[in-house]
């Protein structure tokens, strides 16, 4: 029998130092392209602090890159804690199956679960992590943008 499913055009590998630019504009064309009310252009400073932080926090950066080595997708997770604060894929490659990839990179470095907060109106997100086993289990306020979020988790079954 062979096996007709089509290969991925990425792959997934750790954060390199190089990366910080690409992921940088990656981040802000995906949220612009989410949430265009908001200027996440002028957000650059705070996501390039907050990143920095992350990783002295030992937080892990799995990235997707294109077979040419450009990288369209990461997700940001902190093993220890179990929360994912960033999953960002290119709007151009969205249904790709890179936010997939980059869910199971972060299952596999977090394997005790994922803790997550994603906004309430940003429907394409919920219905993603449902599709991926998260459920929602309290809802607040994000207290940056002041919009209503919901907290998700996924635990492993045993």
């Amino acid at each position: 029998m062979s096996d007709h499913t089509p290969k991925p055009s990425f792959r997934i590998r750790p954060f390199a130092e190089g990366d910080m630019a690409a992921l940088a504009d990656l981040w802000v064309a995906t949220w612009a392209a989410t949430m265009p009310d908001i200027d996440f252009e002028a957000r650059r400073p705070w996501f390039l602090d907050h990143f920095a932080k992350l990783r002295a926090d030992g937080a892990q950066v799995p990235v997707a890159e294109t077979r040419d080595g450009t990288p369209v997708g990461f997700v940001i997770i902190h093993p220890t804690t179990r929360y994912l604060d960033q999953l960002a894929v290119a709007p151009a490659q969205r249904g790709t199956g890179a936010a997939e990839a980059l869910m199971t990179a972060a299952r596999e470095l977090s394997p005790g679960g994922i803790v997550l907060d994603v906004n309430q109106d940003n429907g394409r997100a919920v219905a993603f992590y449902e599709k991926q086993g998260l459920r929602i289990t309290s809802a607040s306020t994000n207290p940056m943008s002041g919009r209503a979020i919901w907290r998700m988790e996924w635990t492993p079954e045993v």
